[in-house]
């Protein structure tokens, strides 16, 4: 047996429940992140005008799982210098924090793993401590290249946390719980996404940044560092800082949907389709823009992502924080 918090409630759930649960929740995923890497190579693809992949299965669709499968038969190269620990911990501490995530994110009405009252601040431990798995795969090769890597992916993740975390801040300040689920329902009259239209813009940028997705993916940076923190990996795990990239751009994904655009509320109140269903069109449509960006913008320099992250972002998201404390104090004296 095992007590699970849900809400203001501890039930006692069987583990094989738990279990049931838990597979639920992690299968849809990590198939989901196979084919959001199909869907990016075939609409780069189409951007740029050239062929996407089309050889593997029809139209290409079984290439996820030949990727995978070439990844995972292929040998993992440890280092003569490395750690061997460390050096094995990080890629599985990566992946396995990347899943952790998508305990308290609520698919629908009612499915969700863990319906945690402070499920806000939830997501933000687990994503500070994402950090160290970056930076362990960095130290434990013993490579300057992996190491530099290592350090800027950890700058540009810590800079970015804190401008997301105080505007989460101000998301809980308008919905009145950092439940996710009652930031779904606070919706249902108007979308934050209406009158919190500033912060919707800076949480997209600062979820680029986070992820280490284009155009703030410096960490990768293959002309002066030859591909960052990963590169001394091969294998199975190289493939597991894949997929933890990937299951991040989608949490992140569901995040903004969840926090801005009504979650699964229909946009005409009572809908004819599920909840889940338009919950999935709505990430998808950020997933998108993800892609997108990648197709389109160049790439920073480190010195603009820091300057925006610390002299830009930073500043504009306290204040935001600030004037949205201070208006519904105002609101709440008017009742």
């Amino acid at each position: 047996m095992t007590r699970v918090r849900e809400g203001r409630r501890t039930a006692v759930i069987p583990v094989r429940v738990l279990a049931r649960k838990i597979l639920r929740l992690v299968v849809p995923i990590l198939v989901g992140m196979a084919y959001v890497t199909l869907v990016e190579r075939k609409v780069m693809a189409s951007i740029q005008r050239r062929h996407g992949p089309n050889t593997v299965g029809v139209y290409g669709l079984l290439t996820p799982f030949a990727d995978g499968l070439k990844l995972f038969l292929k040998e993992t190269i440890l280092p003569s210098s490395a750690n061997p620990y460390l050096f094995r911990a990080a890629p599985v501490r990566t992946f396995s924090l990347a899943l952790l995530a998508w305990a308290v994110i609520p698919i629908s009405q009612g499915m969700v793993l863990m319906d945690r009252n402070r499920g806000v601040l939830y997501l933000l431990r687990v994503s500070s401590l994402a950090v160290y798995g970056i930076l362990l795969a960095g130290w434990a090769s013993n490579s300057k290249y992996a190491f530099l890597g290592a350090l800027r992916s950890a700058a540009q993740m810590v800079s970015y946390e804190v401008s997301i975390g105080f505007l989460l801040v101000s998301v809980r300040l308008c919905a009145g719980s950092m439940n996710l689920s009652q930031v779904v329902r606070a919706q249902t009259e108007v979308w934050f996404i209406a009158p919190r239209f500033p912060a919707f813009l800076r949480f997209c940028v600062s979820a680029l940044a986070e992820t280490n997705r284009h155009p703030f993916d410096l960490p990768e940076a293959e002309a002066e560092l030859v591909s960052g923190y990963n590169v001394e990996y091969s294998g199975m795990a190289f493939a597991l800082f894949f997929l933890g990239e990937y299951i991040n751009m989608i949490m992140m994904s569901a995040l903004i949907s969840l926090l801005f655009r009504g979650g699964w509320l229909s946009p005409r109140g009572r809908g004819l389709l599920p909840g889940s269903l338009w919950m999935g069109l709505k990430t998808m449509r950020f997933l998108m823009g993800f892609i997108w960006a990648r197709a389109a913008f160049p790439r920073y320099r480190f010195d603009q992502l820091m300057r925006m992250g610390w002299k830009v972002f930073l500043p504009m998201s306290m204040g935001w924080a600030l004037f949205t404390a201070n208006v519904r104090r105002r609101v709440n004296g008017l009742r």
